[in-house]
């Protein structure tokens, strides 16, 4: 079997990056919606309460959203899901740098050169296809010195891309992300985990919370 790698990442992952660099530059015409509308960040403020929570207890300073899309959601005051609003997400989470990566976004297509002390995926690996899932997984956990936040959509997407699949072509079960993230932790010694999962577009965020330590030394957040 073929294994691959950010250096020979297969078709399949080759074909994807070139439908999200078109729906980045010239949106999404059969909803209406322009380039500067899509993949803007407008979901992830629904996560920020669990990260600040996160930040609050190892102390973070430096952060990395792996899959940023085009990183809005840092760019304009942010109204969470309990009515709060915020100037900012950086001032919210008292960090001192938010960097950007999203291959298919050519203003963050740069590859990161240095590790941060957590990373951020949102709504992203479910749109990755399984036989690249490895890699990519084992490069975000890479780029991690305290700890990786990732959240994962366990259903279909409203999205199609313009060859007229659906956007999430990746829908497993919780146990399944599980088994791949633990995988990754074990090449990271040290290193925690927070998982997110939903099973439905309206499924509401799951209120911020301690959480409880997994066998692997991941934090899982249920």
């Amino acid at each position: 079997m073929t294994t691959y790698s950010r250096d020979n990442p297969s078709p399949r992952y080759r074909d994807l990056l070139a439908l999200y660099k078109e729906m980045h530059d010239h949106g999404i015409p059969d909803e209406g919606k322009p380039a500067e509308q899509t993949f803007d960040g407008r979901s992830f403020p629904q996560h920020a309460s669990n990260i600040h929570l996160i930040i609050g207890v190892l102390g973070s300073r430096t952060l990395l959203d792996y899959g940023a899309g085009k990183g809005k959601q840092y760019e304009k005051p942010v109204k969470l899901p309990d009515g709060r609003e915020l100037p900012n997400l950086k001032t919210f989470w008292g960090v001192s740098e938010i960097a950007c990566y999203d291959p298919a976004y050519g203003p963050f297509s740069t590859f990161p050169s240095k590790v941060y002390d957590g990373v951020l995926s949102t709504d992203v690996m479910e749109h990755c296809p399984k036989e690249d899932l490895p890699w990519i997984i084992g490069e975000m956990f890479s780029l991690a010195r305290e700890f990786v936040y990732v959240n994962v959509a366990l259903y279909p997407a409203r999205k199609t891309l313009p060859n007229g699949e659906n956007a999430h072509c990746t829908v497993e079960p919780p146990e399944w992300w599980l088994a791949l993230f633990n995988e990754a932790l074990r090449a990271h010694p040290g290193l925690r985990y927070f998982a997110d999962f939903r099973d439905s577009f309206d499924a509401k965020p799951q209120p911020p919370r301690r959480a409880k330590i997994g066998d692997e030394g991941s934090v899982v957040y249920w």
